[in-house]
């Protein structure tokens, strides 16, 4: 499927702002190939056994934009920056839940030996990401959304400036910024 022009997709999104549920169902159909494209952007970070896939991803991504009754719809880079945001939250609570049934929940109770271990590595470290972006936000809120925004939603500099209504010199020093106070956060959260 072809790509829209961003006045095509962005006259789609205004038009779904004002209620016309058309415009919806034009919409997402042209914009799935970038959707999945995000979902797998999202999905490279993951270990390769992950039990979500793209596909689920953005059906799970695409059943909370539809929900989305008050947004006023931008552009199609404000469109990516709240599927980025959701489908952050989509993996962030898998991955809660996953460490949550692996410490046990529910779980029948069966011999050592039986036991399977799966490393929740990469689950850790989602949940620790959010966690420390949860805290950036306390201190910096636009230093977080530009984190989330290039980190999660793979969105440029250019598209990120545009999402924000920032100059491309303070997106990128606020991509500067943020990555370090991040690296910096998780380091000391870190046990030794």
């Amino acid at each position: 499927m072809s790509t829209p022009s961003p006045g095509e997709a962005t006259g789609l999104l205004l038009a779904w702002s004002r209620g016309d549920r058309a415009a919806l169902d034009k919409l997402l159909p042209l914009l799935h190939d970038e959707l999945r494209r995000l979902a797998a952007h999202f999905m490279r970070r993951e270990r390769a056994d992950h039990t979500l896939q793209p596909t689920a991803l953005v059906n799970e991504a695409y059943l909370r934009l539809v929900d989305q009754r008050t947004v006023q719809w931008q552009n199609r880079a404000h469109f990516f920056a709240i599927a980025a945001q959701l489908m952050r939250r989509i993996l962030v609570d898998h991955a809660r839940k996953q460490r949550y049934a692996k410490r046990g929940a529910g779980a029948p109770h069966v011999m050592l030996d039986e036991a399977v271990v799966l490393s929740d590595e990469r689950a850790a470290e989602l949940v620790a990401l959010d966690e420390a972006l949860d805290a950036l936000a306390a201190v910096d809120a636009q230093q977080s959304r530009v984190v989330e925004l290039r980190f999660f939603g793979g969105l440029t500099i250019e598209e990120t400036a545009e999402v924000l209504q920032l100059s491309r010199d303070m997106v990128k020093r606020e991509w500067s910024t943020a990555k370090a106070w991040l690296y910096r956060e998780m380091n000391e959260r870190q046990p030794p």
